[in-house]
């Protein structure tokens, strides 16, 4: 990922074997989670709707991102290059396909607008666009004559113009998703809560929903803006540090930077790709197992109805607008 080329600066050989093996585990890890989602995708065809098509393209993007990074630190020519460019590529994709699935929620469910679908091309070249141009204007600030030296790193900044167009091409979109994401999620949650207690108060009806089970729901998507500041916080601040103080590594805050960035394909599969849709697909492809081996799965069955219908009660709130 784009981070890892940016830390090792002047760490001993043991310190980048270190940051080495952690960027290929966790970049593994994330591997693993985003591939599950786009096979998911590819083999259940009721999940082939618009909501998760989104998913899908965010996983797509986290999938590749960090497949360049395992394959990555090639220490030749174009090679280098291409991991260099690939990364912080598929690196800006992932958090802006976020502000697409975010911004579609809140036309949806704020604004009332059922033209999601139309948007899909936009979304398109909002996403590749900007990322090709990010990624372009940076290759061109990029100082190529130190990849020699570095040898197994590719695309690292040494220079301070570097340092300043790394931040204005990754780390400005970066907040500005977060910040976006944020706002965006914090009216959709408070519309929906809104319209939870209009339902309830007007509702005369013996029927009242699990409020625990409303707000669980409600607050998953919460977390969501929380995963690009989780997974970009310490690199962050690597950043600023290394433009104040340049000659000088903190070890421990590459490690953490390394770690968490490129945990995010991990955690955005978790947070976005593992929902009630997909969890229903599963289970009913388990019930097709023989008897013997459903026996090893009952939680599995307890745990499907119950995400349903804590999914589920906001849909029905609406229903009853």
């Amino acid at each position: 990922m784009a981070t890892v080329k940016a830390v090792m600066g002047n760490l001993t050989v043991a310190e980048r074997q270190v940051l080495t093996a952690v960027n290929s585990g966790a970049s593994s890890l994330s591997l693993v989670g985003s591939g599950f989602i786009v096979i998911c995708y590819l083999l259940f065809k009721e999940l082939r709707k618009f909501s998760f098509k989104l998913v899908f393209y965010l996983a797509l993007s986290d999938m590749c991102c960090s497949f360049f990074s395992i394959i990555g630190d090639p220490s030749k020519g174009f090679f280098c290059y291409a991991q260099g460019y690939t990364t912080h590529f598929f690196c800006l994709a992932s958090f802006l396909w976020t502000t697409a699935i975010a911004f579609t929620l809140h036309r949806t469910v704020v604004r009332h607008k059922t033209d999601v679908e139309d948007l899909e091309p936009m979304f398109h070249l909002y996403v590749w666009g900007t990322s090709g141009v990010m990624t372009v204007i940076r290759s061109i600030a990029n100082n190529h004559e130190h990849l020699s030296r570095l040898g197994t790193w590719c695309w690292a900044q040494t220079g301070h113009t570097g340092k300043v167009v790394h931040f204005i091409t990754f780390y400005a979109p970066l907040w500005g998703a977060i910040l976006f994401n944020g706002v965006t999620y914090f009216q959709v949650i408070r519309m929906l809560n809104n319209a939870t207690r209009m339902a309830v108060g007007m509702s005369e009806r013996s029927y009242q929903p699990d409020p625990r089970s409303d707000m669980k729901a409600l607050n998953r998507w919460g977390y969501y803006p929380l995963i690009l500041i989780g997974s970009w916080f310490f690199g962050t601040i690597n950043r600023i540090h290394d433009v104040v103080e340049p000659g000088h590594k903190i070890f421990w805050l590459s490690v953490l930077d390394v770690g968490m960035a490129q945990l995010m394909g991990l955690f955005n599969s978790i947070a976005y790709g593992l929902n009630s849709s997909v969890r229903r697909a599963i289970y009913e492809r388990l019930d097709l197992l023989p008897e013997w081996a459903q026996r090893w799965l009952p939680k599995c069955s307890r745990l499907r109805g119950q995400h349903q219908d804590s999914e589920l009660v906001p849909l029905k709130i609406q229903d009853q607008q």
